[in-house]
């Protein structure tokens, strides 16, 4: 039996279908199917089936995929049998909080490289609810989110990153005229923030909604970076991570606007299934992140 036929069925897991799993493997539609038929000749038994224009797992399918995990992690195992970092080939597929991903992680990154060259890394920018979702379905190895996530209960091991404090910031030609919007109980000028399900977001939503302060307008934006420029250009104000904008603030370019006598905080972690076998580059990984200060 070929390895990369149950490699290839566990993408196909993972990514919830054959088109995707194709894109993520850069095989041909074709390529993934063929696979996937000489897997059921020689275990013999359907795997898939066609329902709609969809192809499902069988309850045979579903049942196999245990064992599959099992002989992958097992090959994990494996690729560290030499006890050598530097020469470990395998994968990591971590999920990082764009913030912690963008302002935090690029120096990790660069030690983390001088260990385990040859490691391949694959990290994805996602929501912290997606992060915790995909740790406890198994599609990510590990993840670096915010804990108020919730939610995680005994399915997840964690290891504490840090608390970082939030700001509400805006350029310095619209500070003078911000408190008397906080009294007015509306704020006509726009909040610029990540989409709903972002934690900081939520957080200063529900601050306003104890204080009955309403917003005139909201602008969501994925990007920080794009979110912090509009802000310095006056067009509205937002509540961020300060790590992500201290440069800013140390030069003037934003100004923090106290809303509460004691900052908020967010919480970040470094997570796991309580499950997974934990390599040695995930060890390492995991060491980095919590060490960083």
């Amino acid at each position: 039996m070929e390895l990369k036929y149950l490699q290839t069925f566990h993408t196909i897991v993972q990514e919830g279908g054959f088109t995707k799993a194709a894109e993520k493997l850069n095989y041909t539609l074709s390529t993934i199917t063929w696979q996937m038929n000489q897997l059921e000749q020689e275990l013999n038994v359907r795997l898939f089936e066609k329902i709609g224009r969809k192809m499902v797992l069988t309850k045979a399918g579903q049942q196999m995929i245990p064992y599959v995990e099992d002989v992958l992690e097992s090959l994990d195992k494996l690729s560290c049998f030499d006890g050598g970092l530097e020469s470990f080939q395998g994968e990591l597929h971590i999920g990082i909080a764009e913030t912690q991903l963008c302002y935090r992680i690029p120096a990790i990154l660069r030690e983390y490289n001088k260990h385990v060259p040859g490691a391949r890394l694959f990290l994805r920018s996602m929501n912290c609810y997606e992060i915790r979702d995909a740790l406890i379905d198994g599609s990510l190895d590990l993840g670096l989110f915010y804990e108020e996530t919730g939610g995680i209960g005994s399915n997840l091991t964690t290891y504490p990153v840090g608390a970082f404090r939030l700001s509400l910031v805006m350029s310095p030609g619209l500070a003078p005229g911000f408190s008397s919007f906080l009294t007015e109980g509306q704020i006509p000028v726009p909040f610029v923030i990540n989409e709903t399900n972002c934690i900081f977001r939520q957080i200063f939503e529900t601050w306003l909604k104890e204080n009955d302060i309403r917003l005139n307008q909201v602008t969501e934006l994925w990007s920080i970076p794009t979110i912090k420029n509009l802000v310095m250009n006056g067009y509205g104000f937002s509540f961020l991570p300060t790590f992500t904008v201290q440069e800013e603030l140390n030069s003037g370019s934003l100004v923090e606007f106290p809303i509460c006598t004691r900052p908020a905080e967010i919480h970040a972690v470094c997570a796991h299934h309580s499950n997974k076998w934990i390599s040695p580059a995930m060890k390492l990984f995991i060491e980095l992140v919590t060490e960083q200060k």
